[in-house]
């Protein structure tokens, strides 16, 4: 299955898929508001900004399986992200990224190793995956590394769109 081919939903519930970014690269990260790693919202926004323009979206996905660090509604979860750090990269609904209601999309993702070789479950919120402009996932970051870390803004660079 590609990942085009998966069904998501928007963070207002709209029906969508990878495949409205076809041809662009896509940062997706699961995301938390009430976690220390949360400032990372910032740096996200930041390279949505840098590089959107040039091919890449940032790609939000709400989890509350960390200890309980996203509780919200989608409301709450929409206007803290706008608020509070600017957010305008998309967000999709709230979603199970490990376990037994994992959703299609992380079964896919966490196929792929990190740069230690690490594959499996999502270790924390703000676990990052880079995705080819092609659909294919290229990159794996642990949720310790800064989105504008330069490994990261590397491998984005690598896969912006010519």
């Amino acid at each position: 299955m590609s990942l085009y081919d998966i069904p998501l939903r928007t963070l207002s519930g709209e029906p969508t898929s990878l495949a409205a970014y076809k041809g662009k690269a896509v940062l997706i990260v699961n995301v938390a508001s009430k976690c220390g790693l949360t400032p990372q919202y910032a740096g996200l926004e930041r390279l949505q900004e840098q590089y959107g323009s040039r091919g890449l979206t940032v790609l939000g996905v709400p989890c509350n399986q960390f200890a309980g660090q996203e509780p919200g509604s989608a409301e709450e979860i929409q206007t803290f992200c706008s608020t509070t750090y600017g957010v305008t990269f998309p967000l999709l609904e709230k979603t199970d990224v490990n376990g037994d209601q994992r959703h299609p999309l992380y079964v896919e993702l966490t196929r792929f190793a990190d740069a230690e070789g690490n594959a499996g479950d999502v270790t924390w919120n703000f676990e990052k995956f880079l995705v080819s402009a092609e659909g294919d996932v290229v990159g794996r970051f642990r949720p310790r590394t800064e989105p504008e870390d330069a490994t990261v803004v590397a491998a984005i660079e690598a896969q912006l769109p010519a």
